[in-house]
């Protein structure tokens, strides 16, 4: 797979990201390394990872909880205060290894320290390949709201290497796999197709495609002022009921990917009931992704709530929701006002 030139940054792939994670730690002469892992990923992933790394430099590992429960300010102030006892200074580097958790909040403990330190994501879930790890997002969630605190900051690069993909569950990546039909319905029809119409899959084939898709849209458009918003497809419903299935004790949590496929389902509903997409082709991307995620019980009592959180949504304007919604795919409009009405005719249609 041929590097990706982001902003200020390249997205390497396989064997040639090591050598290239090892001419950065060289060049730049980092004090000190340290890498954030998880439980499951110090287990699966560090072993595979630090085979790879050659240098003499100090290099400590930091643990924290795996789960989106523990994506907050209390983490971070751990990671914080460990580098600090561990001598980290502005020269160290911290390497994230893990899923969306670990580069997400890895990215933003990494450039809050010392008001910013050199980062690598290397990703090791397909969520966190085709969508977290590359952007230039960093955050974390405040409470049970996603994302609610972080800042834009690019890492020094990105190493893509599918061989972490082994080391998963199959509910993880259809979990990733939603950030793909996301790009397939918005921007590239043909990825939509590939998922649609091939039962046996290989899906990294589409991991090279998926990012630069991103990478294209993200480089014209780093804060999100305007094209960028197109990547919310499926994101304002699809947050607002991950989080509610997050705090509430008596659902079983989703995975992110779970929660946006839900999300697509009912903006695919409102885009025909206020655009263009008819209601053939809202059925079929329903039929598409209930094929693949099964269904997943939201009741009617569950709805008041769920329309609740949508007012934290970050890309909300003087109080109004905003959507990116279909006239057809690969013909989106984003900024689209939806009435609660609307929403919850929208989560009738995917109980339906």
């Amino acid at each position: 797979m041929k590097p990706i030139q982001a902003t200020k940054y390249f997205i390497h792939f396989q064997d040639k990201g090591y050598e290239e994670i090892n001419n950065l730690i060289s060049n730049f002469n980092y004090s000190s390394i340290f890498i954030l892992v998880d439980e499951n990923t110090i287990e699966h992933c560090y072993p595979l990872f630090i085979q790879n790394i050659k240098t003499d430099k100090r290099i400590e590992v930091i643990q924290i909880n795996a789960g989106e429960e523990h994506k907050n300010i209390e983490t971070c102030v751990g990671v914080w205060n460990v580098m600090t006892e561990l001598g980290a200074d502005r020269h160290s580097l911290l390497i994230n290894l893990g899923g969306g958790v670990i580069t997400d909040l890895g990215g933003f403990v990494a450039s809050s320290f010392k008001r910013g330190i050199h980062f690598i994501n290397i990703p090791t879930t397909l969520l966190s390949m085709v969508d977290a790890s590359v952007g230039g997002k960093t955050g974390i969630d405040l409470g049970a709201l996603k994302n609610q605190i972080g800042v834009f900051a690019n890492p020094k690069m990105v190493l893509i290497d599918p061989e972490y993909l082994h080391t998963i569950t199959l509910r993880e990546i259809r979990s990733g796999t939603a950030e793909i039909i996301k790009y397939g319905l918005t921007y590239n029809q043909h990825l939509y197709n590939e998922i649609k119409e091939n039962e046996k899959l290989n899906i990294i084939d589409l991991i090279h495609r998926s990012i630069e898709i991103k990478n294209e849209i993200v480089t014209q458009d780093p804060k999100e002022k305007h094209l960028r918003k197109v990547l919310n497809f499926g994101h304002t419903i699809g947050h607002a009921i991950e989080s509610y299935f997050l705090e509430n004790e008596t659902k079983e949590k989703l995975t992110h990917g779970e929660a946006i496929a839900i999300g697509m389902i009912c903006e695919s509903y409102i885009s025909y009931k206020l655009l263009n997409l008819s209601l053939n082709k809202a059925n079929e991307i329903k039929e598409t992704i209930i094929k693949i995620y099964g269904k997943t019980t939201i009741l009617e009592s569950d709805f008041t709530e769920i329309i609740n959180l949508l007012k934290h949504d970050k890309k909300n304007i003087n109080g109004e929701v905003n959507f990116v919604l279909l006239n057809d795919i690969e013909n989106f409009k984003i900024d689209c006002k939806v009435n609660n009405d609307l929403v919850i005719e929208s989560l009738r249609f995917y109980n339906k």
